[in-house]
């Protein structure tokens, strides 16, 4: 019997270009997951001339800025952070849905990584948490898994 082939990716192999695009609403919570994500970047060795961060108003841009970034600069992987916090409306449900809805799109659409670190939550409270407190910072874990993409790709003999 033959040994089943297994590849996965990793984190020392993960020189590349990374974009992150940033929802600025809610910047209060979103500062502190653009700093995750870099400080994780950085800390596995990308330089830091090799990451470009796009700021844009909100989540419910992200999308289209994901995809010019990806058409204009070619990065091995994109990033998208931002906080959709549930109001009284149904506007974040649209907001939350359609964002991560056309990202997940967008990533086969453009055979690129695309990381969502974008919190959609029920309260500032829990934007908080996730943006470097209690549950850890999801722009640092969106980061590790654009990274780990990126030396999948590459150890599949391709880089995106």
């Amino acid at each position: 019997m033959q040994p089943i082939s297994q590849v996965e990716g990793g984190y020392t192999d993960v020189d590349g270009r990374y974009v992150i695009v940033v929802g600025r609403f809610n910047h209060h919570v979103v500062d502190s997951l653009v700093e995750g994500a870099v400080d994780s970047l950085v800390r596995h060795g990308v330089d830091e001339e090799n990451v470009d961060i796009i700021h844009v108003p909100g989540a419910w841009e992200l999308p289209l800025a994901v995809k010019r970034a990806v058409q204009v600069l070619k990065p091995h992987a994109v990033i998208a952070l931002g906080a959709v916090i549930r109001g009284g409306t149904p506007h974040f449900d649209y907001v939350a849905g359609n964002c991560n809805s056309a990202m997940s799109s967008l990533q086969l659409e453009l055979n690129t990584p695309i990381t969502n670190g974008v919190l959609t939550v029920d309260s500032i409270d829990q934007a908080i948490e996730r943006a470097g407190t209690k549950a850890g910072n999801k722009g640092a874990e969106a980061a590790m898994a654009a990274m780990e993409m990126v030396s999948l790709f590459k150890r599949m003999g391709g880089e995106g």
